[in-house]
């Protein structure tokens, strides 16, 4: 079978777990602030799949999050509003037009440039949606991102308009600033204030991470994966040792903890 044969067949398929009559009762009653955060999981599902290295995940990790865009295409569509070809067309029109080094007459000599050219071509479609109307410059920065990307995508629009420091020691200063900041609201014991400074320590040290080209989102989840590896690592010595985790003092999971730290570094 061709693959527009496949994709008509998954389209049918899709049509008819929606039919108002013979469908699906879950995927009729759906729409699209329902689905939705299932568009968010299964993205996350094929970004858990690569950093694994597990192919055969990320094979059907992708039929998941290609089932997201068929399924949103197919409510639209019902309403009217759009089809799943006109996707498909939107994002061939988009490709072409932001790769002029490509398939017009502009040149680039390494990523760089590309990244420079692709920018462009999303400020001139930007201001063209705009068409004069007075919203801000991070507006399509979308509220649904994970925060820590969010933080870094507008900061670093913010950055792009000249809001930006001139040397990187001074966003560690403020850094400094802001955990002293936090520090006193500690004493004081008032919770929504703590939030707000501890808000602002983050939103810093994502700036620290956007001038030094750290992907902070990235950064986080490899933290995460190493935390949650050297405390299994943990449990699996304690376990061996026929200790229980309760009886443990505060030295005693030191020990065990740098334990893991040694293992990774043989």
């Amino acid at each position: 079978m061709s693959s527009n044969g496949e994709i008509s067949e998954l389209l049918s398929i899709m049509a008819r777990l929606r039919d108002k009559e013979n469908g699906c009762p879950w995927d009729i009653e759906q729409n699209f602030e329902t689905i939705a955060p299932y568009t968010l999981e299964e993205a996350y599902e094929v970004a858990d799949a690569i950093e694994r290295g597990n192919m055969d995940d990320l094979k059907e990790e992708l039929g998941d999050l290609l089932l997201q865009v068929v399924f949103h295409s197919q409510m639209a569509s019902e309403e009217n509003i759009f089809s799943f070809s006109d996707v498909v067309n939107g994002l061939n029109r988009k490709l072409v037009s932001r790769h002029p080094h490509v398939f017009g007459d502009e040149a680039a000599r390494n990523s760089e440039d590309v990244l420079n050219i692709w920018q462009s071509a999303k400020d001139r479609e930007r201001a063209a949606k705009l068409d004069g109307e007075n919203k801000s410059i991070l507006d399509d920065v979308p509220n649904n991102f994970p925060a820590l990307l969010r933080a870094q995508k507008i900061s670093k629009k913010a950055a792009k308009a000249g809001f930006e420091w001139q040397v990187t020691e001074d966003v560690i200063d403020k850094i400094i600033e802001e955990l002293n900041e936090f520090r006193a609201e500690i004493h004081s014991g008032d919770k929504e204030r703590q939030s707000e400074e501890l808000g602002d320590v983050f939103f810093t040290l994502v700036n620290l991470g956007r001038r030094l080209d750290i992907q902070c989102e990235e950064a986080m989840r490899a933290c995460n994966a190493k935390f949650y590896r050297r405390f299994s690592g943990m449990e699996a010595d304690i376990k061996e040792d026929k200790r229980a985790m309760s009886d443990l003092s505060l030295q005693e999971w030191e020990t065990y903890w740098e334990r893991q730290k040694s293992k990774e570094r043989i």
